[in-house]
């Protein structure tokens, strides 16, 4: 039964085992295909074999859709107050300057001009990294400031959604940013301004039930969740359980709420043409 052993004769005394520079390979979480940080990014953060979008942040979403150099950021440094001396596993104030650290974002959007082939925009990117992407007072204020610019210099706006919903930790003041950002959209609607909604993984909550679906064109990544409130709660509420693949992008695709599911390498192709066809 020798096949069993193996031969220590075999084995070089100076052999070792062969290491993995860390940071450099990913592992796709739905088909566990591992690929080099430089071949995802060279996709579009996307699996080259099932498909897979991954989650990327605000600097992915600003390289890959407007062109370069053209972005110029409003309010950078806009960051949150405690007005509610919110305490939960740890003071408010300390999680906002920690994740400040953290991520070298100010909050959960950034907010700006730039161009799509050659077409100027004005232009809203939320960042999951960001507390969840969470909408407090600084998000509905810096998306109202940007669709002011895009109502005053009259250029489309676009905004990319990607966020858990309201910031829990600022209660009814972060609840009065849907109906802030809500009330702005209405008055670029009326000055037949387009506005262009993204929605990526995830979309839901405060977000999802204000500007994320307001868009004259609503756009989605593919398989995104997009929703209000989580399946488990809704199924707990009506006591029925969910179509198969209820609140994700080609589900609410069939159902009439989301316009196109478009693939991010096409992205940007997609939202210039829409602008063409908008203006």
């Amino acid at each position: 039964m020798g096949w069993f052993k193996r031969s220590k004769q075999n084995i070089s005394p100076d052999s070792q085992k062969r290491e993995m520079p860390d940071g450099q390979w990913v592992k796709c979480s739905q088909c566990d295909e591992i690929i080099h940080n430089k071949q995802l990014e060279m996709n579009h953060w996307v699996c080259h074999k099932c498909k897979h979008h991954f989650r990327i942040g605000s600097d992915e979403y600003i390289s890959l859709l407007l062109d370069r150099n053209s972005f110029k950021e409003l309010d950078r440094k806009m960051k949150s107050g405690d007005p509610l001396n919110f305490v939960d596993t740890k003071n408010y104030k300390e999680r906002i300057n920690s994740t400040i650290k953290k991520t070298g974002l100010y909050d959960a959007v950034k907010t700006g001009t730039g161009k799509i082939d050659g077409k100027r925009v004005s232009f809203g990117c939320m960042d999951f990294k960001f507390i969840g992407g969470s909408m407090g007072s600084v998000v509905g204020e810096k998306l109202s400031r940007a669709i002011d610019k895009a109502y005053e210099d009259k250029i489309p706006m676009i905004i990319i959604s990607q966020s858990g919903g309201a910031r829990m930790m600022e209660a009814a003041f972060s609840l009065m940013q849907m109906a802030k950002t809500s009330s702005r959209l209405a008055r670029l609607a009326d000055a037949k301004i387009p506005y262009i909604s993204v929605l990526t993984d995830p979309t839901t909550g405060g977000t999802t039930a204000s500007y994320a679906m307001l868009g004259d064109v609503n756009i989605a990544e593919p398989k995104a969740l997009i929703g209000f409130a989580g399946p488990r709660v809704i199924r707990e509420t009506i006591g029925k359980d969910l179509p198969e693949g209820f609140q994700k992008s080609e589900f609410l695709e069939d159902h009439g709420f989301v316009d196109f599911i478009v693939e991010r390498k096409d992205l940007k192709e997609k939202i210039s043409t829409m602008i063409d066809y908008l203006t």
